[in-house]
């Protein structure tokens, strides 16, 4: 199943008050899938629901749109000219906050499934609909100017010598407040009042500053993807196997095992160890369901052109990663300081022993021997890399069996 999101660009919420203010608030959103391919010139459905008191208050406002995106994934929508669902967007009193802006996105057919949700806070901006209280005034206003007068230029100004020594005095007692010196590329500063404070860089990709009591803080993003790269081939690789909690920390380590893949299928469940077994084989390329497909290859008919590189079909690294092909896994093993399970575990990407899932379904050789897939294919059959406690090579096996993943970094 394609996996969206979307990248907030721009949220304009303006009120601009003219006569009689309108009762509309703009908004901007670009939309991208889970490889981060803009979604062009489609039509998607979107939810828009106004929450108050906190970003899982109560909806005072709900309403649905069908926008399509432009050519540059940008859709564009007026809140309150929508399909409303609930509530009224005219009689909401917009000085009883704080509000916040709740959006639910779904992009695939009939567009009432919302698999996208983003939630922030609306600030001064919006409120100026609570303009619209002013826009009449009951009585007269009065309104008096100062009256000043005109100096006489005729006297002229003396300054005496010591006036300017006590003027010096306090120039030169000033103390200006200092912005602090950065350590690291991305901070920032904020003063509280008293002191500038600093606001320590986020590594989260796509995360937002947000004002929360007062201090500018980062929100959401996705963490780096933790990495390790060989010195001798120079490649970089995930840290540890897919599914996996944590990096090995010996051999036989059951929290670094991770899961267990079926050659070309994508992240739906079926790589769990314990998930359930079918006999009936996939017509396509997304079976549909979790379970674990009992047979020599889950698909019928084959498809050779799975997992080729980080754009190939059901690629299950994350965005950027790949399958590594067979020569990059022998040019990985080649480099490890013996031809075996301990050499394997002994090389920079720590591999475990994690056993692999019989195309039977059930699980063999946990905490002996390694499995790990290529994207390389071998007629009916592809290449994955093999190891035990006495060698490690390459071989070739039917696509039903379930081995360990590691991610390559492209």
């Amino acid at each position: 199943m394609r996996k969206l999101f979307t990248i907030l660009v721009a949220v304009l919420l303006t009120a601009t008050v003219w006569a009689q203010s309108p009762e509309k608030m703009s908004y901007q959103a670009v939309i991208r899938d889970a490889s981060d391919n803009l979604i062009t010139d489609t039509q998607i459905g979107m939810q828009i629901s106004i929450l108050q008191g906190s970003a899982s208050g109560t909806a005072v406002y709900v309403e649905t749109q069908v926008p399509t995106t432009n050519a540059n994934g940008l859709v564009s929508l007026e809140i309150g000219a929508g399909t409303v669902e609930s509530g009224d967007f005219a009689t909401i009193d917009w000085a009883n906050g704080p509000y916040f802006i709740k959006t639910e996105t779904a992009v695939e057919a009939p567009l009432t499934t919302y698999t996208i949700t983003g939630t922030s806070q609306l600030l001064s901006v919006p409120y100026a609909l609570h303009a619209k209280t002013a826009e009449s005034v009951t009585g007269g206003i009065t309104e008096t100017d100062p009256v000043y007068s005109a100096w006489d230029k005729t006297t002229g100004i003396s300054i005496t010598e010591s006036q300017i020594s006590d003027l010096g005095n306090y120039i030169e007692t000033e103390t200006d407040p200092s912005v602090p010196i950065g350590t690291q590329i991305g901070e920032m500063q904020y003063w509280n009042g008293t002191a500038w404070v600093t606001v320590a860089a986020t590594e989260n990709e796509g995360a937002t500053l947000q004002m929360i009591g007062g201090i500018p803080t980062w929100v959401g993003g996705t963490p780096p993807t933790p990495n390790v790269t060989n010195p001798t081939t120079g490649e970089i690789w995930m840290d540890r196997n897919l599914g996996a909690s944590q990096v090995a920390t010996s051999s036989t380590d059951a929290n670094a095992y991770g899961d267990l893949y079926q050659w070309g299928r994508a992240a739906d469940g079926h790589e769990i160890r314990t998930s359930g077994t079918t006999t009936t084989l996939a017509t396509s390329d997304t079976p549909g369901h979790g379970n674990f497909i009992i047979s020599y290859d889950w698909r019928n008919p084959q498809n050779d052109n799975l997992w080729q590189g980080v754009s190939g079909t059901n690629n299950p690294c994350p965005a950027g990663y790949r399958l590594p092909t067979e020569a990059e896994w022998e040019a990985e093993r080649t480099s490890w300081s013996s031809n075996n399970a301990a050499g394997a575990f002994a090389s920079p990407l720590k591999l475990p022993v994690a056993g692999y899932r019989f195309s039977g379904g059930s699980l063999r050789d946990v905490g002996s021997t390694g499995s790990y897939w290529s994207s390389t294919v071998d007629g009916t059959s592809s290449r994955y890399l093999y190891f035990y406690s006495s060698d490690a090579s390459m071989f070739s096996n039917g696509r039903a069996n379930g081995y360990s993943v590691r991610c390559l970094k492209d």
